[in-house]
């Protein structure tokens, strides 16, 4: 779950970055190819680029080893959708049109997250309790 927790900040922190970027225009700042992000443009770039795909990395490692049916497809998936993600980010200041398919494509790393999370969690559910060893 601390990837879609992830997204749900990322959301957060953009709309604060861009809600700066619009008070700062307000206030007379000249927005140019000399202006360089605010604070949460930079959270945003370091959780996007760096947090959640070792998260994802993370995940999919440990879905190797968790034994939860489906785990390990989901957490490829995951981890592909966080891929795209950074590959669509980084397209997205060569052609902006593609931001919207940055923001999309959020969307469905959540969700997919949220599945494999699902699925760990009916996993712990559903096993079996392991007998107890008596010496």
């Amino acid at each position: 779950m601390l990837i879609p927790i992830g997204v749900a900040v990322q959301v957060i922190v953009i709309a604060g970055a861009w809600f700066l970027v619009l008070n700062d225009l307000d206030s007379g700042t000249v927005l140019d190819n000399n202006t360089v992000g605010n604070w949460a443009h930079a959270a945003h770039a370091q959780i996007g680029a760096i947090v959640i795909p070792l998260l994802a990395l993370a995940l999919l490692i440990v879905s190797f080893f968790a034994k939860v049916p489906g785990g390990v497809k989901w957490a490829a998936i995951t981890f592909g959708v966080v891929i795209l993600q950074v590959f669509l980010a980084f397209v997205g200041f060569a052609a902006p049109l593609v931001g919207l398919l940055h923001g999309a494509n959020a969307l469905a790393v959540a969700a997919v997250a949220e599945v494999a999370a699902g699925k760990a969690k009916k996993a712990s559910v559903t096993a079996p309790a392991q007998p107890a060893v008596v010496s």
